[in-house]
């Protein structure tokens, strides 16, 4: 279980265009790191909006932000094309990440039980480190919770 004051652990991952993405590239600066199922569904669409709306604001005040789900690379470029979204978007086919963070577990909908990510934001800080860890984020409110959260 990942607490606050942990190293985040690592990944090197595929982006939306195929390059290799790692969490190391971004030391020295903050990470908004957040896992969501599913790109192009209803609430992923709206918190991936959101957080380009407010991405000047990231961008502005040097916070890289890293969306994380297990679509594909394909899905992903898809998805960005066609919301706008000017941040990076990584491909965890195999769970590696979604694993690490302890983001995959069970879900109940519609009283069916199944595997799959549970939404939810790290923030990273320059050295790292987890700064903080958002539980079951809201999509609407997330980028704007961040943005608070941080005095900016």
């Amino acid at each position: 279980m990942l607490e606050v004051g942990m190293k985040a652990p690592e990944f090197t991952l595929p982006d939306k265009d195929g390059n290799m993405v790692s969490l190391s590239d971004f030391l020295g600066k903050k990470v908004v790191l957040y896992f969501y199922p599913k790109d192009n569904t209803p609430g992923c669409t709206r918190q991936a909006c959101a957080f380009a709306g407010a991405y000047e604001s990231f961008k502005d005040n040097d916070i890289v932000v890293i969306g994380v789900s297990k679509d594909s690379v394909a899905s992903h470029k898809k998805f960005a094309e066609k919301h706008d979204l000017p941040f990076i978007l990584i491909s965890d086919k195999e769970l590696e990440a979604i694993q690490a963070y302890g983001v995959w577990q069970e879900k109940k909908l519609y009283g069916k039980v199944s595997m799959g990510v549970v939404r939810t934001t790290f923030i990273i800080d320059e050295n790292g480190n987890i700064e903080k860890i958002m539980p079951k984020v809201k999509p609407d409110t997330n980028a704007a919770e961040i943005l608070e959260y941080l005095g900016k």
